[in-house]
């Protein structure tokens, strides 16, 4: 069990250095427009695609590669009765401070730099908005 519980601690620690939203908020690829992004809803999809489907998966379903060893796992995005409890403001906090920072899952990373893009967060609210 002890062996059980380093390894998911250790494949949790690997994958929030390679994409699982990790990311300094003084990087200076996160400070402006991600690159090649055209329009807020590109760049909507790309951060939702480096940052959330780690966790949540392609089609926010809780069942992205790091969803095996994530305790509790990662919401499934897609459920109709979490998305009738929660309101839009909700969801947009969450994106921006993380869960440790609203008493939900410490495995739901903050994303400090887009606090000043409130287009993109108002567009991957939209999108998870979409997948019910």
């Amino acid at each position: 069990m002890r062996v059980r519980v380093v390894v998911a601690v250790m494949w949790v620690g690997a994958l929030a250095g390679v994409g699982c939203n990790a990311h300094p908020a003084s990087a200076p690829e996160r400070a402006g427009p991600l690159p090649s992004v055209t329009t807020t809803a590109e760049e909507a999809r790309v951060v939702f695609e480096n940052r959330c489907v780690p966790c949540h998966g392609p089609a926010g379903g809780g069942n992205g590669p790091a969803a095996a060893v994530l305790h509790p796992p990662p919401r499934d995005l897609r459920d109709a009765a979490w998305q009738a409890t929660v309101t839009d403001a909700q969801i947009e906090d969450i994106i921006r401070r993380g869960g440790a920072a609203l008493g939900k899952s410490p495995f739901m990373p903050a994303n400090p730099d887009l606090v000043a893009r409130p287009h993109v967060v108002a567009a991957l609210r939209a999108r998870i908005r979409g997948l019910r």
